[in-house]
């Protein structure tokens, strides 16, 4: 399927260096497609690549396109992929970052946020080098191709765009919140720390009947707290000054915490507090990079002793995507709560250095193709 033009994008040719330029439409084989972007999430990952923290380690080789949250419509679409996927142009569809090989060991056992398979690691749209046909591989852009690999999930017509794009996020809080740990309905969770993966955290523990589910957070943060309760949070600490496990313990009543998932970046001592409140026989989920600190005195008796399970947790799989996407579905959570800052493409820049400004009350930042329209006027 020949398809003419060019697509808008945006192109990161070194840290901190974006560039809006126009790159041709590829050719749409039989097992490929297009997507017409309508939003692209963004969440911390692209904040490290836009800096170039990750370039090093796995980031592409410059320059690549941006972006591994999108959202949008297939705008062409090859007869075999129409068939595998179930979709046909015009429908909307969420976009999961990894590309899996389909042949490695972590692929062969589902884990295929793990691949490694590729020659060029990770194969995830947002990361993979420009110089790679048709480098329109990442979100930041108003045309993405889709690969014959791509996981993809329907959304109906009515979901706002914006919110549909925070299915990323919401993929990680069910995985990390509810399918590691094996959360069930009555199950009392904490959540350390009330970012965007920690509202996520909280959201889907609603969702899966725990009760109670408290959050913490710091004082400089308490928009996010005040949303983590809007979302379903029973209570919301301030974690400045320490004493969160007794606070939670005051919380809590006695009931013993079953789950605890740390996704507080940066603080080793949120895993001594995770360590401290959960229950005999409980899990811990640990979410956060500390950025390479060690955990000083880490209780490793208390795993022994008290029978914990301590995993760690990267990304979402497949069941957790789906179950995000039911939930956008569904329409009936204040998930547009989430989306605080909306930018058009030549803003790619400001919208991550939204995202990153501490303080700045920021939740889940997106990027669209088109022109942000204005807030309505008011009397």
């Amino acid at each position: 399927m020949t398809t003419a033009g060019a697509a808008r994008a945006v192109l990161q040719r070194a840290p901190r260096t974006l560039d809006l330029v126009e790159l041709p439409l590829p050719d749409v084989g039989p097992d490929e497609a297009l997507l017409a972007v309508e939003a692209c999430g963004i969440c911390g990952t692209d904040v490290e690549e836009y800096t170039g923290a990750l370039l090093d380690t796995i980031g592409p080789a410059s320059p690549f396109v941006p972006g591994h949250e999108p959202v949008g419509r297939i705008a062409a679409i090859g007869a075999r992929a129409a068939v595998r996927w179930g979709l046909a142009e015009g429908d909307r569809v969420a976009v999961e970052p990894a590309l899996p090989c389909g042949s490695c060991r972590d692929c062969r056992t589902g884990r295929y946020v793990l691949c490694a398979g590729w020659e060029h690691f990770p194969m995830s749209y947002g990361f993979v080098p420009a110089k790679i046909p048709p480098a329109l591989w990442g979100g930041f852009a108003d045309r993405m191709y889709l690969h014959p690999n791509s996981v993809l999930h329907k959304l109906p017509d009515a979901v706002d765009p914006a919110v549909a794009a925070t299915f990323n996020a919401l993929a990680a809080g069910v995985e990390w919140a509810v399918e590691v740990p094996g959360t069930r309905a009555g199950d009392c969770v904490v959540v350390l720390g009330a970012g965007q993966r920690g509202l996520a955290c909280v959201l889907a523990a609603r969702a899966a009947g725990a009760d109670p589910v408290i959050v913490t957070g710091l004082a400089a943060d308490r928009h996010k707290l005040d949303l983590a309760l809007e979302l379903g949070a029973t209570a919301a600490v301030v974690a400045d000054g320490g004493g969160v496990p007794e606070r939670i313990r005051a919380l809590t009543g006695g009931t013993p915490v079953d789950v605890v998932v740390d996704v507080a970046s940066g603080d080793p001592a949120t895993v001594l507090d995770a360590m401290e409140i959960v229950r005999p026989g409980g899990t811990v989920v640990l979410a956060g990079l500390k950025n390479g600190r060690p955990v000083p005195g880490f209780p490793s008796d208390d795993v022994v002793l008290k029978g914990l399970r301590v995993q760690g947790v990267r990304a979402a799989g497949h069941a957790s995507f789906r179950r995000a996407v039911a939930l956008i579905a569904a329409g009936d959570r204040p998930l547009h709560r989430l989306v605080t800052h909306t930018f058009a493409l030549p803003d790619a820049a400001r919208a991550i250095e939204t995202l990153a400004a501490p303080g700045g009350g920021s939740v889940s930042v997106v990027v669209t193709p088109d022109p942000v329209p204005p807030p309505p006027s008011h009397p």
